[in-house]
């Protein structure tokens, strides 16, 4: 798997908390940001960045490869992650 994965999670989202596991699952390597533990102009920085690929800024907002993913859809993270 060569595709990049960068989630923008919140610390306390069931919906974030199974994204996780489902990548650990799938022994998926991952970057990811909990953004409500975040304080002041990082915080902002960060949503400003979750707002370029989801506009609504809702958790989890999963980056793989060019692929945008919003939510816990575990179908369309396993089919782009090819698995």
């Amino acid at each position: 798997m060569d595709k990049r994965v960068k989630m923008f999670t919140l610390s306390t989202c069931i919906h974030c908390k199974a994204t996780k596991r489902l990548l650990d699952e799938c022994k998926v390597q991952y970057d990811f940001t909990d953004v409500d533990l975040l304080e002041g102009e990082e915080r902002e920085a960060i949503l400003e960045d979750v707002r370029k690929f989801n506009p609504e800024c809702s958790f989890p907002t999963i980056i793989i490869g060019d692929r945008v993913i919003v939510g816990y859809k575990e179908n369309e993270i396993k089919e782009a992650l090819g698995l």
